[in-house]
C-alpha cells in the first residue's frame, strides 16, 4: 500500500480548512442533497463529500458507509487531493498502491473509486467522491459530471466561508474569529491547556492609506495577514478584526514563545516590504493576555483584556 504524499502547502491547507469550521459538525441537508444526486446519477452505492484532516478523512456527507471518518493514510481522497483532476480507480486491487489497503481487502472491500478534489481560496481540502465494490471504468463524461457535482460542493462551501471571513485577507473576520475562537478556548479549558490571545495593530497605518492611497494600504494589509499565517501554527486561531487589528488566539504555548514569534513577524514583515512593490517601513503593536478560567468568561472578555495591553504597548505606558 502507498501512503499519500502530504501537500507541500499543507500548513495553510489545514488553517484554511479548519477556518470552515465544518470538521465534526452534524450532517446538513445541503450537503446530502449531492451525495444522493450522485448516488444516483453514477448507481453507486456509496457517495461522500470528505474533508482531508491533518490525520484523518472526515465525511461531511455519507451515503453508503457507517463510519464518519477513517485514517488519512489509508484514504483514497487524500490521494485525490494531491492533483487537480478527478482521481480515477477502476479497479484498486489491480493497482500497485491500492490493492492491499484495507478499505479494499476488508470492509467496505472499495474496488473502484472516483474523486474530484474540492479547492477553496486555492486549497485542495478534500473531494467529492463515489465508489463501488465492483471495478468499473469512468467515462471522460462521468468525470465532467463529477466536477459538476462538486463545483456546487465549492460553492456551498464559499457560501459558509464569506460569512464568516475577510474579503481582502482571506482571514478570519469579526464573527468567524469570535466563533472559532470561542470553541478553541472551551476545549482547552476542559483539558487544561494554557491559552493566550496576541491584539496585533499596526502602526500608524491612517498615514500610510493617506499619504500612498489606500491601494497601498490594502497591499500592506494582505501582506500582514499572509506573514500572521506563515509565522504561527495552523492550530491557531488568527483573524483580522477590522481595519489594521489583527488577533490570534495560541493554545499550549508560553507568552515568552509568543514573544519570540513576535519579534520574528517584525522581521519577516521589515524583509517582507523590502523585497516587494511596497517599499515602506511599517512596524505593529500587540499586547498578549493569557487566559484564566475565573477573571475571562468568554473570548470577548479575553479580547478587551489583550486590546487593553495593546493599547498599553502601543502608547508605552
Amino acid at each position: 500500500m502507498k501512503k499519500p504524499d502530504i501537500p507541500s502547502n499543507e500548513k495553510q491547507r489545514l488553517a484554511t480548512l479548519r477556518s470552515l469550521e465544518l470538521l465534526d459538525t452534524l450532517a446538513e441537508e445541503r450537503f446530502d442533497r449531492i451525495t444522493r444526486l450522485a448516488k444516483r446519477l453514477f448507481d453507486v452505492p456509496i457517495a461522500l463529500v470528505t474533508l482531508v484532516d491533518e490525520n484523518r478523512q472526515w465525511f461531511k456527507s455519507c451515503i453508503g458507509l457507517e463510519i464518519n471518518e477513517g485514517p488519512r493514510e489509508t484514504s483514497f481522497c487524500a490521494h485525490a487531493i494531491l492533483g487537480d483532476d478527478v482521481l480515477v480507480i477502476p479497479a484498486a486491487s489491480e493497482d500497485l498502491r491500492f490493492h492491499d489497503n484495507p478499505l479494499v481487502v476488508e470492509e467496505p472491500k472499495v474496488e473502484f473509486y472516483a474523486g474530484c478534489p474540492l479547492v477553496i481560496n486555492g486549497f485542495r481540502l478534500g473531494t467529492m467522491c463515489i465508489a463501488d465494490h465492483q471495478a468499473r471504468q469512468f467515462s471522460k463524461e462521468d468525470c465532467d459530471i463529477l466536477k459538476d457535482l462538486a463545483k456546487t460542493v465549492e460553492m456551498e462551501l464559499s457560501a459558509m466561508q464569506m460569512a464568516t471571513h475577510d474579503d481582502l485577507t482571506a482571514l478570519l473576520n469579526r464573527r468567524g474569529f469570535l466563533s472559532l475562537a470561542q470553541n478553541s478556548l472551551n476545549l482547552c479549558n476542559r483539558n487544561e491547556f494554557p491559552v493566550s490571545l496576541a491584539y496585533l495593530d499596526l502602526d500608524q497605518f491612517k498615514a500610510i492609506n493617506d499619504n500612498f492611497g489606500h491601494e497601498v494600504g490594502d497591499r500592506v494589509l494582505i501582506i500582514f495577514a499572509k506573514l500572521l499565517t506563515d509565522t504561527f501554527r495552523a492550530s491557531d486561531v488568527i483573524g483580522r478584526l477590522g481595519g489594521d487589528e489583527f488577533v490570534v488566539l495560541f493554545s499550549n504555548t508560553d507568552t515568552g514563545n509568543i514573544e519570540q514569534l513576535m519579534s520574528t513577524l517584525a522581521t519577516s514583515l521589515k524583509d517582507e516590504l523590502e523585497n516587494s512593490e511596497v517599499s515602506l517601513e511599517v512596524s505593529f503593536s500587540f499586547g498578549i493576555t493569557e487566559y484564566e478560567a475565573g477573571k475571562h468568561p468568554n473570548i470577548q472578555i479575553l479580547l478587551s483584556d489583550a486590546d487593553r495591553a495593546m493599547y498599553k504597548c502601543k502608547h508605552n505606558e
